[in-house]
């Protein structure tokens, strides 16, 4: 009877194989562009929405620089651990739950009635996206298990990326003048939810034992809003403060606690053996560079042209249109010329240019003609985006496969880390603590800055990241 039977099940399972079909890998591309579009959008929307935030909840320079840095920063810290709890529960769970919270976060922030409120939700909507960005690139691999399909995927992936961190400014100018500050955070709960509904059609992803580093997630995360808070205060209440040294000394010992959990730990989040190779070491020192340099800018030009000229939010957003579509297209063409004239040449190029426009944007003052200014941002846009595609290349293939993840997931801390330094430093030197006051002197030495911190990183980039063709990028014919 055994035998009989099991012949005339297997035709049938086939049968029922046969029709249950795959849900199409376009949908996780969609939901997972989606995501990392919306929260890399958050990253930089919100600098142009700084100025109608500061006179609708009356939160001083202080208040501002911590709106936008207490979502970089936990951003920033979270992202180390991030893909580990996405292994843990599953690409597409992780990735349901941080679109969620990043949603409700979203909407708090909008319905903020002061700025302690603001800069809490802020804290929430940091710490979803961290969760959010390596889940959606984990669906996305997920999904498309033709390498050559996967690597277009995630091409565009990365291109939605860049194209979003560039029209954030322009976005933010458009609602805040048009529809209020507010609009920037009630644009996310429609995206939200389309994400959430797109996840309803994706296959379910498999779960895999990742242990979590919690003394070290934990230590980082002190290190770095200790030391944010001690910049940020220190330009207001005085470098010697009780509370700056307060807060220097806990960045400290929790650097010191984190070295120590890293090194003990049976599976720590970032291995220190990693960081002794100089590709990857300079590669984190550039990543950091190039974000202090461009997020510093996009903060500090949308104070210029707010405060220093009076100019409307529409309009000051309208000024980053040029430079959102030089760093889309310079982002298309850099793999290129990678893989024409190799990725160190690229990537010191790519610094030297961004230093150049530091430096080009030093002249400045309330009467430089508009049109200029337009001009004076072309270096910005083909600095930072020539850069950054090939830096991450060289560093993918600097580490062994197991460990792709984390370098990633480092780079992209230090990246955002960089970010948040840039307003808590270049908002201390702008303003004397008044609620719209701001520095055309300050705004120079941050530029000084941020130009020379490049050039210093292109010449270690130039001495100690390989040359020749073990620096050219191989892409697909």
């Amino acid at each position: 009877m055994t035998t009989a039977t099991a012949p005339a099940a297997r035709p049938a399972t086939r049968g029922r194989a046969a029709t249950v079909r795959r849900p199409p890998a376009a949908v996780a591309l969609i939901a997972a562009l989606l995501g990392f579009t919306v929260i890399t959008i958050d990253v930089s929307a919100v600098n142009i929405a700084l100025p109608g935030i500061q006179e609708s909840l009356h939160g001083g320079m202080t208040g501002v620089q911590w709106v936008v840095d207490a979502y970089t920063l936990m951003f920033a810290g979270l992202m180390l651990s991030a893909g580990a709890l996405a292994d843990r529960a599953g690409a597409r769970r992780a990735y349901a739950w941080g679109v969620g919270l990043f949603t409700l976060a979203s909407l708090a922030c909008a319905l903020a009635p002061g700025i302690g409120a603001l800069i809490a939700a802020r804290l929430l909507q940091g710490g979803a996206a961290a969760v959010v960005m390596p889940a959606s690139l984990s669906l996305i691999r997920q999904a498309y298990e033709d390498a050559r399909h996967r690597a277009r995927a995630i091409a565009l992936w990365t291109v939605g990326g860049s194209v979003a961190m560039a029209a954030g400014p322009v976005l933010g100018g458009v609602l805040t003048e048009t529809v209020g500050w507010r609009a920037v955070f009630f644009l996310n709960l429609p995206v939200g939810a389309a994400i959430l509904l797109l996840l309803v059609r994706v296959a379910p992803s498999p779960r895999r034992p990742a242990p979590l580093d919690v003394p070290g997630q934990i230590t980082a995360v002190l290190a770095l809003a200790g030391l944010a808070f001690a910049v940020i205060e220190g330009g207001h209440a005085g470098w010697t403060s009780v509370p700056v040294l307060g807060s220097l000394a806990v960045s400290v010992a929790a650097a010191v606690g984190f070295w120590l959990a890293e090194k003990h730990h049976r599976a720590p989040m970032v291995p220190l053996e990693m960081l002794r190779g100089r590709t990857v070491s300079v590669s984190l020192a550039v990543g950091f560079a190039v974000n202090l340099a461009f997020y510093g800018l996009v903060f500090l030009l949308g104070l210029y042209l707010q405060q220093a000229r009076g100019m409307s939010a529409l309009t000051a957003g309208l000024v980053f249109v040029p430079l959102a579509a030089i760093i889309t297209t310079t982002n298309l063409v850099s793999p290129r010329m990678a893989e024409r004239i190799g990725r160190r040449p690229v990537v010191v190029i790519g610094q030297l240019v961004l230093a150049l426009a530091m430096f080009v944007l030093l002249p400045l003052d309330t009467g430089t003609p508009l049109w200029l200014v337009i001009v004076l941002l072309v270096p910005t846009g083909l600095g930072g985006a020539f850069a950054v595609p090939a830096l991450t290349a060289m560093l993918m293939d600097a580490v062994p496969g197991p460990r792709a993840g984390t370098a990633s997931g480092l780079l992209n801390a230090l990246r955002q880390t960089g970010g948040a330094l840039a307003v808590a430093l270049f908002g201390a030197l702008v303003s004397d603590g008044s609620a719209a006051s701001f520095s055309l002197t300050g705004m120079r030495v941050s530029l000084v800055v941020a130009g020379a911190l490049l050039c210093a990183t292109a010449l270690l980039a130039g001495v100690l990241l390989p040359r020749g063709r073990e620096s050219r990028l191989r892409l697909p014919s």
